[in-house]
């Protein structure tokens, strides 16, 4: 073995199960085996979480309220108690912070560990997620979920492979076949917009993504070529950043027609503003500055923003300040193809965005790691 090749990593991602409607059913035995959505019911209201007994009827998070009830008229709503949730965050942190000080919070709810060297001296990354999630269970009585691997691309999609209250390892030897029997659109990083694209190409799993070249993919999807073709074959080279300071977070629409009446991008900015508070709820996360992206059919796009003196800290406040960013616009030029809305100067960390391109183009799967 090259003594000199790089040592693989070990990643542990610990995911909450539905984590605030779960801190809701211990508090309260009355919710317990019902459906729970914690969020707000009305018209415009927002679904933040959802219990497993709600996701059986397809409630998820981001999803309008009106829209739960109507899936599980049995639903049961619960006002938020974010002091709550950052309470249980914070045993939480402090459970892994027995084991590694390399910790990238994303939200309250979730975090990857780096592990490779670990306070205890412990070999198998998989014994201490094991041990995490035990410590969680007995000391908030609420369970977790945890992906163990060389990466963090693999070890956020082996946290969902088992949810709820399991685990799941990928090994090197393991990483580009588990990558090539998934959709594209499982891939962090792909959103929604790629992933049409990818299928327009024929592209709709890891293998099918891994069978084109770096040139192929740089042609149709430019800068992010690299991630993806990196991503097919199991490779992710970013660090656990204990550091990270995420800036700003955003949310947008690519339309399949092209809208140009005003009633008609102002229904559309109702939607993003949802997803985009939900996002904010989830990461805990409130900025200043208010911006708006618009592309138009021809390709040309245009931001403006405006700023205030204190966070967005509603859903009434961020939709207000996107209409007006919006209505400044109207009407329109010609016809829209993409809105989106975000917000900046934020006071905490957000979600983990797309990955960089991985600086190295091979990864030693030889190298033999202990999870």
């Amino acid at each position: 073995m090259d003594s000199d090749a790089p040592a693989l990593r070990k990643i542990i991602h610990v995911d909450m199960d539905a984590f605030y409607a779960s801190v809701e059913q211990r508090d309260n035995p009355e919710l317990r085996g019902k459906p729970v959505a914690v969020g707000g019911s009305a018209p415009r209201g927002v679904v933040a979480a959802a219990s497993y007994e709600a996701r059986t009827f397809g409630v998820r998070s981001a999803m309008p309220g009106s829209r739960a009830r109507r899936l599980c008229p049995d639903l049961i709503f619960v006002t938020p108690r974010f002091d709550a949730y950052r309470a249980v965050s914070q045993q939480i942190h402090a459970i892994f912070q027995r084991f590694t000080d390399i910790i990238q919070p994303l939200s309250l709810d979730e975090a990857y560990l780096d592990v490779t060297r670990n306070k205890p001296g412990i070999v198998s990354a998989t014994y201490i997620a094991e041990e995490i999630r035990r410590m969680i269970y007995e000391e908030t009585s609420l369970t977790a979920s945890a992906g163990i691997s060389y990466n963090k691309l693999l070890a956020k999609l082996a946290s969902d492979q088992n949810k709820p209250n399991g685990q799941c390892v990928i090994t090197p030897q393991q990483g580009a076949d588990f990558i090539s029997t998934i959709p594209v659109s499982r891939i962090h990083g792909i959103g929604p917009v790629t992933a049409r694209r990818m299928r327009e190409l024929n592209i709709e799993t890891g293998a099918d993504l891994r069978a084109h070249t770096l040139s192929f993919l740089q042609q149709h999807f430019g800068k992010a070529a690299h991630f993806y073709h990196a991503a097919a074959r199991g490779m992710d080279d970013r660090p656990v950043d204990d550091q990270r300071i995420r800036k700003s977070i955003s949310v947008e629409d690519t339309f399949e027609v092209d809208l140009y009446a005003d009633d008609a991008l102002m229904a559309a900015l109702d939607d993003v503003v949802q997803r985009l508070w939900a996002r904010m709820e989830k990461a805990q996360s409130f900025g200043r500055t208010v911006t708006l992206k618009i592309k138009f059919n021809d390709f040309a796009i245009i931001t403006r923003s405006a700023s205030q003196d204190s966070p967005v800290l509603s859903p009434d406040a961020l939709r207000t300040a996107g209409q007006m960013l919006l209505m400044r616009q109207f009407p329109v030029p010609k016809g829209v193809r993409l809105l989106g809305l975000g917000v900046h100067n934020l006071a905490a960390e957000d979600k983990d965005q797309p990955a960089p391109a991985p600086k190295n183009d091979t990864v030693r799967q030889q190298l033999c790691l202990a999870l």
